[in-house]
């Protein structure tokens, strides 16, 4: 309960700071930094990332992964009613604005926040990460996130430079149906192939991980080892 008023907090002024400016005050400029002040209450200055860990990175994302999660916040594929509210009246257009803002900002990334682990569980995680598990038709996350995980341009966002209770709300999301795309939905049938514990490792050794510079998304994915299934996406998560 404590959790959902300081986000119910950040929203309402987030709000209050977009009526302020929007009012008459004297340095006010018409611009996407001004108009997201909504967005940045919450995911930081400049669109960051939250300091709680579960406000993600909006800088830097690909421009058609961002719109395509704001779409997915108003068509109700995915769920937080804070968002939902944010973008419920927003057109296409404007929403595309708003991800193509973000994704050109470029903002350096903090260094990984250190968490236990036994040696174990990252070498789990690791490889999980760059190799999958052909046996069991589970592609690794560099296919379709890139060899550098991060990201593939206009639709797949990196891995890396994320808390590991986002990556593990994220993943728990997608097996439980909170979290979807539009079909094919590659990612659902991917995290439901994981249990608890390479959940708990994957998103452990990803967020331990530095993330590069630059950290652009590239622009193709690697090619699909032989008779490793390929997953076919809808609107990429």
């Amino acid at each position: 309960m404590h959790l959902l008023r300081l986000h119910l907090l950040r929203f309402i002024t987030g709000f209050t700071l977009l009526w302020q400016v929007s009012a008459g005050a004297a340095d006010f400029k018409d611009s996407m930094a001004q108009r997201t002040l909504a967005c940045t209450a919450c995911h930081g200055a400049q669109g960051k990332a939250g300091p709680d860990g579960y406000y993600p990175r909006l800088a830097g994302k690909p421009a058609g992964y961002l719109y395509n999660q704001l779409v997915n916040f108003r068509e109700g594929r995915r769920h937080y009613t804070l968002m939902e509210d944010l973008v419920n009246l927003l057109s296409d257009a404007y929403l595309r604005e708003i991800a193509e803002y973000f994704s050109a900002l470029d903002i350096p990334y903090p260094l990984p926040t250190k968490n236990p682990a036994t040696e174990a569980t990252l070498v789990r995680g690791k490889t999980l990460a760059q190799q999958g598990n052909l046996a069991r038709g589970l592609p690794s996350c560099t296919q379709c996130h890139g060899a550098a995980l991060t990201g593939v341009a206009p639709n797949v966002p990196g891995l890396l430079g994320l808390p590991r209770d986002y990556l593990n709300a994220q993943l728990g999301g997608w097996q439980t149906g909170q979290r979807r795309a539009a079909g094919p939905d590659c990612m659902a049938q991917v995290a439901r192939k994981l249990d608890a514990t390479e959940v708990n490792a994957v998103s452990l050794w990803l967020s331990l991980q530095t993330v590069p510079s630059p950290a652009k998304a590239v622009t193709q994915s690697p090619a699909w080892p032989a008779h490793t299934p390929r997953m076919d996406c809808g609107s990429t998560p």
